[in-house]
């Protein structure tokens, strides 16, 4: 075939399916119905004489024809995407743009204050959305643009462009005052003295979830929420005590007590994730280099 045949839209077509190995969720991506992308595959598979997915158990799964095609094809995407986009330009002082960010409740209270201050002041006419996604869905929806940048520690995400932001790690938080602060342990003996407390843990959130089970501390658990932002008005009520990270726990303020148990793979690293398909969009860049300026260690 001649590359004068092709239409745009098939390619991008192309790199939704790739990327969703769904029509349905790829015609979602692009805001067509499920028959058209249908048409269009079909189309497409004439124009390229292959059948590019076949169906499986897992969902579409590509042929080598495809798999040799994608690559090619999401940097075709993103270079006239960039391109466009610096045709563009960004104006933050004059700009109404609606930025989506993807973070836990957890990140909203650690970035957002600062991150919506300094929004106020450059761009006041920005708005912010969070709009939090299933992990597995993070890469596919920076890609097809639904979130502009994710936020946390996502080491499961793969196929993006990442900076790292700040080194962090859990902690346990305690009340003022608390019993077991009065005496001082460390090492084994202060991972062993965790089962003389009682704890509070956040349903959602499966790292703290994970070092519970880790130091098998879950017949401790006496509350389990769904909400992380209880956490800090049950930790100063009661004696129960919470994992979390040390740079949330240091912004609760007075009142508090913060023990730091050896937790195995306690340390880990919060990131800012965006694809590859916008690296060189003016606003997704300017809003990178906000987030770099206020955050980054």
């Amino acid at each position: 075939m001649h590359i004068r045949d092709l239409d745009l839209n098939l390619l991008r077509l192309f790199d939704a399916v790739y990327r969703t190995r769904n029509v349905s969720r790829a015609a979602d991506l692009l805001d067509l119905t499920q028959p058209a992308a249908s048409q269009g595959l079909s189309r497409l598979r004439t124009l390229l004489h292959d059948p590019l997915f076949m169906r499986a158990a897992g969902g579409m799964q590509p042929t080598p024809k495809a798999q040799r095609l994608a690559g090619p094809v999401r940097q075709a995407l993103a270079t006239l995407e960039d391109a466009l986009g610096e045709s563009a330009g960004f104006e933050p002082a004059h700009s109404g743009r609606t930025f989506h960010i993807h973070m836990s409740d957890i990140g909203e209270s650690r970035f957002l204050p600062e991150l919506m201050t300094v929004l106020r002041e450059r761009a006041p006419g920005v708005r912010v959305e969070t709009r939090p996604v299933p992990r597995e869905q993070i890469t596919e929806a920076l890609d097809a643009g639904r979130i502009d940048v994710a936020f946390g520690f996502l080491p499961m995400v793969k196929d993006t462009q990442r900076l790292k932001l700040l080194e962090d790690r859990y902690v346990v938080l305690l009340r003022e005052g608390h019993p077991f602060t009065r005496r001082r342990r460390t090492g084994a003996a202060l991972l062993e003295a965790l089962r003389e407390l009682e704890f509070v843990a956040v349903r959602s959130h499966v790292d703290t979830l994970r070092i519970v089970q880790q130091v098998r501390l879950q017949e401790r658990l006496r509350l389990v929420t769904e909400h992380f932002l209880v956490l800090p008005a049950i930790v100063k009520a009661t004696d129960l005590a919470a994992v979390l990270p040390r740079n949330i726990a240091r912004g609760f303020g007075g009142g508090y007590a913060v023990v730091e148990p050896a937790f195995p793979q306690r340390d880990f690293v919060v990131s800012l994730h965006w694809s590859r398909r916008f690296e060189g969009d003016p606003a997704n860049r300017w809003l990178r280099g906000v987030i770099e300026e206020l955050f980054r260690e």
